[in-house]
């Protein structure tokens, strides 16, 4: 399961670590994604790996229990 956000397509970036002596080694910051109970456009339940700035920018509909 790749770690992408199902409503933005946002995903892992990669970048380096520089030490104290300058010297570089790769790494990844990976997207903070969030298992969701979400409403579909008919109106049936479903469950999608949303990233936070999604859920805090309301652009999805959570189930309330």
């Amino acid at each position: 399961m790749s770690r992408r956000c199902e409503i933005c397509g946002r995903g892992p970036v990669t970048g380096n670590n520089v030490s104290h002596s300058n010297r570089r080694t790769r790494r990844r910051w990976q997207v903070n994604l969030q298992n969701v109970k979400t409403i579909a456009g008919d109106g049936s339940v479903v469950t999608k790996r949303v990233c936070t700035r999604c859920l805090r920018s309301g652009l999805v509909r959570r189930v309330t229990p």
